[in-house]
């Protein structure tokens, strides 16, 4: 066999073993070597490895089924920290996670202008804050992930973000060039979906879809266990689904869109008009909702019955096992359900109707950020040549 052979299988055991730790608070050997199949020789000099890089522990002795008490090994979520960045319209949340996507610093900041000139200077200035609440360990910061509300391509270039302005923007390496470390850009709905997938309402569910529900309106696509991006990387884009062929013109130059009906934009927009107010903050819909006020219970309504003709799209095109909506409004006033399911209810074909549910997000607003850290994590323990360069 020759040496490059035995090093890719040497790695890919190392990334085997890492697996199987991770999902176990405490493991032995010879459990491990049970589960993945390998023999002992190999166990044991694999976890030497993941010992002597600082990503295993052993945590005392187990119980003994016969024979000397095994020893205990974890995984050392604590060896390193990644931080994630959530790029809204309106806002920018910052997260340091551990290696195990536990949060263990947020800080969001609100934005009045989101051109990319105006914001870069904050991105870095909230990225430095963060990084600033690390503690010690082996590796240190080992990297930055972010998402942003827009076209990403699968360069990780912002080609376009219809509601901030952004256009063939170098994200990525404008964080490079602050920060001595990876970087890895990705559309905030695929990482809202990576967050589920792994920490989430879609952690065990092989094929989900993912509904970010913002100013604009966003997929992140779970498919066979996987991220499906498509081929160039815009997956995910059906905000910009015409519902109306003959509809309200749209930033991204089509007409019609879904999100144009169904986003929070749209509902807030509605409602001042409804209301001869110039803005309404999610506190107010909230309170009106309490109080049983009829102009704001059916303006949900209708936002409702809009968010269920595109999910109807959605699930008569993937048939997906779950569907997890992420938005304020719906985690604060979820009566909105009712009306989704009942216009899905009513559309969807009978054949699919009872293969699907509709959740709201377990990681709330964090998703994106919390996700955005994972891609980093998953880049660093199964692809960095700093574990597996030889």
């Amino acid at each position: 066999m020759h040496i490059a052979d035995q090093s890719f299988i040497k790695n890919q055991n190392q990334r085997v073993i890492l697996n199987e730790l991770m999902k176990h608070e405490q493991i032995s050997r010879a459990k491990l070597a049970k589960i993945t199949k390998l023999n002992k020789a190999t166990i044991s000099s694999q976890v030497s490895f993941l010992i002597e890089k600082k990503l295993v522990k052993e945590v005392g002795t187990g119980l003994s089924s016969g024979g000397r008490k095994p020893v205990m090994l974890v995984f050392n979520e604590k060896a390193g920290y990644a931080i994630g960045v959530d790029i809204g319209v309106t806002y920018i949340l910052t997260v340091l996670t551990d290696l195990d996507g536990n949060m263990i610093y947020s800080d969001y900041c609100e934005i009045e202008d989101p051109s990319f000139e105006m914001i870069k200077p904050v991105i870095i200035e909230r990225i430095r804050l963060v990084a600033s609440k690390v503690s010690s360990s082996p590796y240190g910061i080992i990297g930055i992930g972010a998402g942003v509300h827009g076209f990403v391509d699968m360069q990780q270039n912002v080609l376009f973000t219809p509601n901030s302005g952004w256009r063939d923007v170098d994200l990525k390496g404008l964080l490079q060039t602050h920060f001595d470390c990876p970087v890895l850009v990705d559309n905030e709905a695929n990482a809202g979906a990576y967050g589920e997938k792994l920490f989430g309402i879609l952690k065990g569910c092989k094929n989900g879809i993912y509904v970010s529900i913002g100013i604009g309106i966003e997929l992140g696509i779970i498919v066979n266990d996987e991220l499906y991006r498509g081929k160039e990387g815009f997956s995910g884009e059906m905000g910009h689904m015409s519902i109306d062929f003959n509809g309200r013109q749209c930033g991204c130059g089509n007409k019609g869109c879904w999100e144009l009906y169904a986003s929070e934009k749209a509902f807030y927009d509605q409602l001042c008009l409804v209301k001869n107010k110039r803005r309404i903050t999610l506190e107010e819909v909230t309170n009106w909702v309490k109080e049983n006020d009829g102009e704001t219970l059916r303006e949900l309504d209708k936002l409702g019955y809009f968010l269920g003709i595109g999910l109807t799209n959605i699930i008569n095109t993937f048939n997906p096992e779950a569907i997890v909506l992420r938005s304020n409004l719906i985690q604060e006033n979820p009566t909105i359900l009712n009306s989704i399911q009942s216009t899905i209810a009513s559309r969807v074909s009978k054949y699919v109707r009872q293969n699907h549910r509709i959740y709201l997000s377990q990681l709330h607003r964090n998703a994106t950020a919390v996700g955005a850290a994972a891609f980093i994590v998953h880049h660093f323990l199964m692809e960095s040549e700093e574990l597996y360069g030889n």
